[in-house]
């Protein structure tokens, strides 16, 4: 009778690439920038936007084209504090976002009186961008964030993140193994520290269009680590003589061209979106950039890895023999 073949003799056009080898390396790195993103955060923190700030969005129409810094810059002469200004689709289109004033932040005022400031203010932004007579300023929108709606907003999103992780982490434990589901979240958590961590380097705005990728990425991560956590199952139940690494490198590799083909195409779709969706959706498409980089990363090298470190093995994923059975095998 024949011997049963080895892991690599029964794949040996799909075993190319040691990624578990470089585990140690792979690991390491991703610790070194989770703890920068972390100090970061710590001490620089978010830029959050109106949205979990308070304040005040404009969105205005030009006559002629006009220069967001010029905007600006007369937005601060004229007393406004950290006035924000970019273009919104078209060189006469601007969107204005204002922080709210010191009083405002402080001060607990009646829903009139709030309204009656919110008229004010609108009438100030106008008397501002209309000075030059050649090119009027035309209202199209504007809306009042207060700070308590901010406040909301931030305490929120932390509760989004912390139910979305619970609920990562019980679906992983039931159908896989509770160190399978240990590696899943943590390599998610991975990815949420590295964007959080990006916008906070470079200070780009935070605003719930961002919050919104970083919980699809969350998904997105998710569904790449179950299907190679998928394939690891089949091949620990089919390859019975190949080690614990050999085995997850063998299904590692079978998922790779379907990883990295998904991760691609939608790379592409995600940098049109940046390039030319415009400034309401570039943080937007910019974050799912940055995660869908980081998610491919992690679920090639970390999920496993961690799983791996936390001691999987093959008798975790081995059908229970039935009580009595006879072994018949030479």
């Amino acid at each position: 009778m024949s011997a049963i073949p080895t892991a690599k003799e029964a794949a040996p056009r799909l075993y190319k690439i040691d990624f578990l080898g470089k585990r140690r390396i792979a690991v390491w790195f991703s610790v070194i920038l989770s703890i920068a993103s972390i100090v970061s955060l710590g001490v620089k923190g978010l830029n959050f936007a109106i949205d979990f700030t308070g304040g005040t969005v404009v969105e205005v129409k030009f006559k002629e084209p006009v220069d967001v810094k010029e905007i600006r810059q007369t937005l601060e002469t004229s007393g406004f504090n950290n006035p924000m200004a970019q273009l919104f689709g078209t060189p006469r289109d601007v969107l204005i976002r204002l922080a709210p004033e010191e009083r405002a932040k402080d001060e607990q005022v009646e829903k009139g009186e709030e309204m009656k400031k919110g008229e004010e203010l609108k009438r100030r932004v106008m008397e501002v961008l209309n000075k030059d007579p050649a090119n009027p300023a035309e209202l199209h929108r504007i809306e009042f964030v207060g700070p308590q709606v901010g406040g909301d907003l931030i305490y929120d999103s932390a509760l989004a993140l912390l139910y979305a992780s619970i609920g990562i982490l019980i679906y992983v434990a039931l159908r896989f193994e509770y160190r399978f589901s240990l590696g899943a979240i943590l390599a998610t958590l991975h990815d949420v520290v590295m964007i959080l961590g990006f916008f906070s380097v470079l200070q780009l705005e935070f605003d719930l269009s961002v919050l919104a990728a970083v919980l699809t990425i969350m998904g997105y991560s998710l569904n790449d680590t179950i299907v190679v956590f998928d394939r690891i199952r089949e091949n620990f139940r089919k390859l019975r003589r190949g080690e614990v690494v050999e085995v997850m490198n063998i299904s590692i590799n079978e998922t790779l061209t379907r990883t990295l083909m998904t991760s691609f195409l939608t790379f592409l779709s995600v940098l049109a979106m940046a390039l030319f969706g415009g400034p309401v959706i570039h943080n937007f498409a910019l974050a799912l950039i940055v995660g869908i980089v980081v998610g491919t990363y992690s679920s090639i090298y970390v999920a496993s890895a961690l799983a791996l470190k936390l001691g999987v093995s093959r008798v975790d994923f081995l059908p229970p023999e039935k009580e009595g059975a006879v072994d018949n095998r030479p």
